[in-house]
């Protein structure tokens, strides 16, 4: 009876553990351990449903699982800073639970496995995208005539901005994109809102705010366009073209010109029935003029 007890009391606490898997998401990464004798597998296809069938059963079971990015050169760069053996399953175990820690994970909630896959991926893209401009913004130090770090005002700016735009849209649900050229690849950031929740994604709002003020600051080529749809009305698509610690208002022609021609061939394609491009409205506010003296 005992013995009965503590089998029902192991059932019960291992639902109380959530856990992490690292996944290799595609077959270079896979192929990339296949170098490890300990790694068993020999079929991307076969791991996946594996992995997919572990997920699903341990939510039939009342398990939580997260699910993060498993990097092979990540891997074994941690395992030479930590003075561990790569080729044993420990290693691996260890690695994850850093993921864990300092990665992007997702819960596992019953999706679809390709489904998970990308937003994992998207996430993954979205915390990168957020480290490289923070890193440039930081970069910048202070401004030599008044010792103002450089970075942090034109993150104030940018947020100021951000507050302005979403204040000014008509109702409706919101969709942002901010992008920033520059060497050596373009920045692209997003943030949705929904009409009637007064609630921002906290991860997603930094990181657009830290694009947008990465491209104020460096006065470097970009734009923001926002399309706002609500129920029985045309989608309204505007935008602005960055500037010193600003932006300038799109004209209708432009933001149609920018979504009406193919970005490779320079052809014009056809417009979204029930669309309309149009000029932003007001901010409210006079033009700045950068971080001048």
């Amino acid at each position: 009876m005992t013995h009965t007890d503590s089998r029902t009391l192991r059932r019960v606490l291992r639902r109380e553990v959530a856990g992490t898997i690292g996944l290799l998401t595609d077959e270079h990464d896979f192929r990339a351990m296949r170098r490890y004798r300990s790694f068993t597998f020999d079929d991307h296809a076969a791991y996946l449903e594996q992995v997919e069938g572990l997920l699903r059963t341990r939510a039939l079971q009342g398990g939580h699982t997260s699910v993060a990015l498993f990097d092979p050169e990540e891997y074994a760069e941690f395992c030479r800073r930590t003075d561990l053996d790569p080729d044993i399953p420990s290693s691996r175990t260890r690695f994850t639970a850093h993921l864990a820690r300092t990665g992007p994970t997702l819960l596992y909630e019953g999706q679809p496995l390709a489904e998970l896959l990308t937003a994992l991926v998207d996430e993954a893209v979205r915390q990168a995208t957020w480290e490289y401009a923070a890193t440039l913004l930081a970069r910048l130090g202070a401004c030599d005539s008044c010792g103002e770090d450089l970075g942090r005002a034109a993150f104030t700016r940018a947020s100021d901005l951000l507050t302005r735009i979403l204040d000014t849209a008509p109702p409706g649900d919101r969709h942002l994109v901010c992008s920033v050229t520059g060497p050596p690849e373009t920045l692209v950031a997003a943030l949705h809102t929904t009409d009637g929740s007064p609630h921002l994604d906290e991860a997603e709002a930094l990181e657009f705010t830290t694009v947008l003020a990465l491209g104020l600051a460096t006065e470097s080529p970009g734009g923001l366009v926002i399309r706002v749809s609500a129920p029985d009305t045309p989608d309204r698509v505007y935008g602005w073209r960055l500037r010193a610690y600003g932006l300038r208002p799109l004209t209708a022609g432009e933001v149609f010109d920018a979504y009406c021609t193919d970005v490779e061939s320079g052809d014009l394609i056809s417009p979204e029935s029930n669309v309309d491009y149009c000029a932003p409205p007001d901010l409210g506010e006079k033009p700045a003029q950068g971080h001048r003296h």
